[in-house]
């Protein structure tokens, strides 16, 4: 059996990109994460000792999408990393940041990566 817990529409305000006006102003951005851990434990017991709470998951992406960088690729490898570091229990996953308004004149939509190990 495969069990993980998913975020959904996560939106942030941030100041990822390369253009000094993304670094100043700042963009809306939507993140979607997939983990994948044992959590059979909850299934049978009811208790959050057994799981992972998505709220303390929710932090860790909050706490990464604080942190400006240039590039989201950056940004989501760096979400995985301080995910597995702090829930080592994980043991696969997804993470897709989208851009929600990215400064390319006469593009009309978004622009995401997506990291899945």
């Amino acid at each position: 059996m495969k069990t993980a817990i998913l975020l959904k529409n996560l939106k942030f305000r941030a100041f990822h990109g390369v253009m000094p006006q993304e670094q100043s102003v700042g963009n809306e951005f939507m993140v979607n994460v997939k983990v994948y851990y044992p959590f059979e434990d909850a299934i049978c017991s009811d208790s959050l000792a057994g799981t992972i709470s998505y709220a303390e998951i929710y932090e860790v992406i909050r706490g990464q999408m604080a942190i400006p960088s240039a590039l989201l690729e950056h940004v989501a490898g760096r979400i995985r990393n301080a995910l597995v570091e702090r829930f080592p229990e994980i043991t696969s996953g997804v993470v897709t940041i989208e851009k929600m308004n990215p400064p390319i004149t006469g593009f009309y939509g978004s622009a995401a990566v997506e990291i899945e190990w």
